[in-house]
């Protein structure tokens, strides 16, 4: 199959990565593979029809990585998409790995992160990686630690042309400061929604410097009390609930990039729709307030 993507209006418009432009709604391939995101899924057609649907509706940047799976949402990328768009990006992360427990152990060290982008390379039928994003921390979180030894290692892969542009995912303010004086970053993906709001600052600054953000888990935290005020502008305004909240997302910030995942085609269409929901001034003030945003 050659994917061609569908010339197609999505909500937010377009940002630039580094020299690619991409939709700032795309899709996230994590939820493609089976439970805990450990083996394949129930129905491997329908998740490659999720891929189709996906380029079909006009999104260029897919986010995935080798552990998902492992190995097993790359090769339904590639199975579904290959040979990709022109304008397609398919960005992914190294830095972790997935034990036989199914566990996120970090693998940081430059050998280890050649062996990732390989992998990533080979699953993916690419020659060389548009997005690789250095996973920081561990699974409980961004953790205070030295960047420049993993980050250099990129680095040097990118000097190789082997990476075209890097980004750091799941790290502190100060890592990505550190990371962009060693080398230019077009991206950052960590922890956001509309109640998680931890990195307001950092969203900011990456906004003036022409800086990427893409929040993984848009949709998760809320507590009752803040499910229930989303619910409430949600009715209001005439969408779902959560969807809205991508729509808070995109306006937000310019640079904030989606890539909300799901494995029914139904479930893309329906966060798309709802994303485009403009929401006026006194929407804007009542969603603040749920992340406790002056």
């Amino acid at each position: 199959m050659n994917s061609t993507a569908t010339t197609t209006d999505l909500p937010g418009g377009l940002w630039s990565l580094g020299d690619r432009s991409v939709t700032r709604f795309g899709y996230g391939g994590m939820q493609l593979a089976g439970p805990y995101v450990v083996g394949p899924p129930k129905d491997r057609d329908a998740a490659r029809a999720v891929l189709r649907a996906a380029v079909e509706s006009g999104i260029t940047h897919i986010d995935t990585s080798e552990s998902y799976g492992p190995k097993v949402v790359n090769e339904l990328i590639r199975e579904a998409l290959h040979p990709y768009a022109p304008d397609l990006v398919v960005a992914t992360k190294v830095g972790g790995r997935r034990d036989a427990a199914g566990g996120w152990p970090t693998a940081r060290k430059p050998d280890e992160l050649r062996r990732q982008i390989d992998d990533n390379l080979e699953t993916l039928g690419l020659e060389h990686l548009d997005l690789v994003h250095l996973r920081m921390g561990d699974a409980t979180g961004p953790v205070p630690e030295p960047v420049e030894e993993a980050f250099a290692a990129l680095v040097d892969l990118q000097r190789q042309g082997i990476i075209r542009h890097l980004g750091l995912s799941n790290a502190t303010a100060q890592q990505v400061a550190e990371a962009q004086a060693i080398a230019p970053i077009v991206s950052v993906q960590n922890g956001y929604n509309l109640a998680t709001r931890g990195d307001d600052e950092l969203i900011d600054r990456l906004a003036d410097e022409g800086v990427a953000y893409i929040p993984f888990f848009p949709l998760g935290g809320f507590s009752p009390l803040q499910a229930q005020a989303l619910s409430t502008v949600a009715e209001r305004v005439g969408s779902a609930p959560l969807p809205l909240a991508l729509a808070w997302l995109l306006q937000r910030s310019p640079n904030i990039l989606l890539i909300p995942g799901t494995s029914s085609v139904e479930h893309l269409r329906e966060n798309i729709a709802g994303s485009a929901t403009i929401l006026s001034a006194d929407d804007i003030r009542e969603l603040d307030s749920i992340g406790g945003r002056p």
